[in-house]
């Protein structure tokens, strides 16, 4: 199955985006670099949110980073995830933010094979706010392959 086809079996909604004030995601070579997209849920882990609610959110962006790569690229085939990096909202004392990007990264391996396309290096980070509150933002780079 397609990644484009795997994407829309998960739930993964696609639509045309209106440009901005920032480039959501831009071709350089023959890669994609996205800017960061930020969860729809507000709040700090460690301080009334979940690793569970934190996951969710994080998948919540890897979804919005799909539509801002297919956007540009026209489809999810021929990509290859190369980078993530999730950014969490989070008190001092959690640590768990590993387990909070997971929502992203497993998003990306069940659309992109674990073993396969979707194999990426990545970094989950703590903050101590981000923009509008948001619980996570994540931002992604992909590889055109084919």
């Amino acid at each position: 199955m397609s990644h484009q086809k795997n994407a829309e079996a998960q739930g993964v909604v696609f639509s045309k985006q209106t440009p901005g004030y920032l480039n959501l995601c831009i071709r350089s070579g023959n890669q994609l670099l996205t800017s960061g997209h930020v969860s729809d849920l507000k709040g700090k882990l460690g301080d009334g949110l979940t690793v569970d609610d934190g996951y969710q959110a994080a998948r919540n962006c890897a979804e919005k980073i799909l539509n801002s790569v297919w956007n540009v690229h026209g489809s999810l085939d021929g990509l290859r995830v190369i980078k993530v990096l999730g950014c969490v909202n989070s008190t001092l004392d959690f640590t768990d933010q590993h387990l909070v990007i997971n929502g992203c990264s497993d998003l990306l391996h069940t659309i992109f094979g674990k073993d396969g396309d979707g194999y990426h290096a990545r970094s989950a980070l703590g903050f101590a706010q981000l923009p509008t509150g948001a619980a996570v933002e994540v931002e992604a780079i992909f590889e055109i392959v084919g």
